[in-house]
């Protein structure tokens, strides 16, 4: 796995502040042409450190309603499921799951019909509890710090300069030791002769 030097987090930080940011303007930045520029990018989006370019919507100025925080404990197994329903909810902005699979959503939707909102949008038989919070205030700020690092794509855990790359079924993964590349392999490979 090669490790992200100075540029490389460089690029990262103003593709974060904004994913249009001409490539010449970056160059500029960092002392470099803007292909070489195009060749960095190219190759964080390959390694899969970049993923996608996308854009920051500010739902306030296209929708109504108030922003509210929505974190569901579904039943045991059930987290995919109240994951999956929330996210394709066209008032849901950003999802996310804790350690705990609760589902944590931040969303707007008009104030006096919440909690209808929730029953309509979740199956509550696969639900414990829900808890919704009305929110003043919100911003995010993507930023590439210090600790950026890989997960492994097979444990989760941290993947260093002694981890290993490998691209399988076209797309690259990252591992954080060779064990983790085998276990991985060897069940891909298991669900690609099942297919």
């Amino acid at each position: 796995m090669t490790d992200l030097d100075e540029t490389d987090r460089r690029i990262l930080e103003l593709l974060a502040a904004d994913a249009r940011r001409p490539y010449s303007d970056i160059a500029d930045d960092v002392g470099l042409s803007a292909p070489a520029v195009s060749d960095r990018v190219a190759n964080l989006r390959e390694s899969g450190v970049v993923k996608r370019f996308t854009v920051d919507v500010d739902r306030s100025q296209l929708r109504g309603g108030t922003p509210v925080l929505v974190e569901v404990t579904p039943e045991p197994g059930s987290t995919d499921g109240a994951r999956d329903a929330l996210a394709a909810a066209d008032e849901v902005e950003h999802v996310f799951v804790t350690a705990d699979g609760d589902v944590v959503v931040s969303a707007r939707v008009p104030a006096e019909d919440v909690r209808e909102w929730v029953a309509d949008t979740v199956d509550l038989d696969g639900v414990r509890a829900y808890d919704v919070t009305l929110l003043s205030e919100s911003s995010w700020r993507p930023s590439v710090g210090a600790e950026f690092a890989l997960a492994c794509d097979e444990c989760g855990n941290t993947v260093t300069s002694e981890g290993e790359t490998a691209t399988i079924g076209g797309e690259r993964h990252h591992f954080c030791c060779g064990s983790c590349l085998a276990r991985f392999e060897e069940r891909y490979e298991r669900l690609d002769a099942d297919a």
